[in-house]
């Protein structure tokens, strides 16, 4: 009974090691078949890597002549540097004859691209975003400009976001997305800005000689353009307690400190102006009524409250 079990177990155990040394041998010899492929593969990815590593320091140096951002031609120059970086690797694949492995490559590839697209979906928007707009390049760094109801000077351009410092002093990041696909006004964009300064004056004044002196007052502040065109008197409408009008005229800077000195020296002008010539800015009026009738003076109801109590 113990020599039968021996038997069995010794049998087994041939059994065993004839399994094990054909499954090595297969392998090495399958190691040896396959290893110039290996070694080819090896060189084709590493050549390819020289090449992608190449190319991107050459458009490294190439964009940065015709694009102001850092961060991309940095990017543009890593996406190009792992495409090619990804087509040597499937070379390197079918040179192993790993075909297939390829092919369930690029299928597990397009699955996961669409995933991470629906779920990255505002990331990806703010993107594309940045990369337009450093491409058209409505703003830059320094300029001041109003956009999603902020108004600031631009301090950084991202991919993802820009930061403005507003006129408030507070540091402010708006999505690129929400950049581009809002009214953006930039200021810096142009050599002059409008000022608009609303002014009413009493009923009593002439109309034509406020007009025309308001006109000549603006004039002559050294800090308004010199085109005739660029001051402009308008009417804007009888109002509870004076007539209105609008002092429109241009300057020739257009940043926040020249625009504010401006409207400060013109008004300050209009209102000398006006004590010169008489001209006075009403205060709010309000007539009281209190008679039945309507419109009777104020003292002639006195005097016949009075007389009512006198007879009494």
């Amino acid at each position: 009974m113990l020599l039968q079990f021996l038997l069995q177990s010794d049998n087994l155990f041939q059994q065993s090691y004839d399994t094990l040394t054909t499954k090595l041998v297969t392998w090495f010899k399958l190691l040896v078949a396959t290893l110039p492929n290996f070694i080819l593969a090896v060189i084709v990815l590493t050549i390819f890597y020289f090449i992608a590593k190449g190319i991107k320091s050459l458009m490294h140096k190439v964009l940065s002549k015709w694009i102001d951002n850092k961060n991309l031609v940095e990017l543009a120059g890593q996406v190009v540097f792992v495409t090619i970086l990804l087509v040597g690797i499937f070379f390197a694949l079918g040179v192993l004859n790993l075909d297939k492995t390829v092919t369930s490559l690029l299928a597990g590839a397009g699955v996961i691209g669409l995933a991470l697209s629906f779920a990255f979906q505002d990331l990806a928007t703010n993107f594309v975003s940045g990369i337009l707009i450093t491409l058209q390049k409505p703003l830059r760094i320094g300029d001041l400009v109003q956009t999603n109801d902020h108004t600031g000077v631009v301090k950084k351009i991202g991919l993802r976001a820009i930061g403005i410092e507003d006129l408030d002093g507070r540091y402010i990041i708006i999505p690129s997305k929400e950049v581009f696909q809002t009214a953006l006004v930039n200021y810096s964009q142009t050599k002059y800005r409008k000022i608009n300064i609303g002014v009413g004056v009493s009923y009593g004044d002439n109309m034509k000689d406020v007009q025309k002196l308001l006109y000549d007052t603006v004039k002559k502040v050294g800090v308004v353009g010199t085109n005739p065109a660029d001051v402009r008197i308008d009417f804007d409408g009888f109002g509870d307690s004076s007539i209105n009008f609008v002092a429109g005229f241009f300057i020739e800077k257009t940043d926040q400190k020249s625009y504010k000195n401006a409207e400060a020296e013109v008004a300050t002008a209009i209102k000398e102006a006006f004590d010169a010539n008489d001209i006075m800015i009403p205060f709010p009026i309000r007539t009281l009524d209190f008679g039945i009738r309507g419109g009777e003076k104020l003292n002639e109801v006195f005097s016949l409250q009075d007389g009512k109590n006198n007879e009494n």
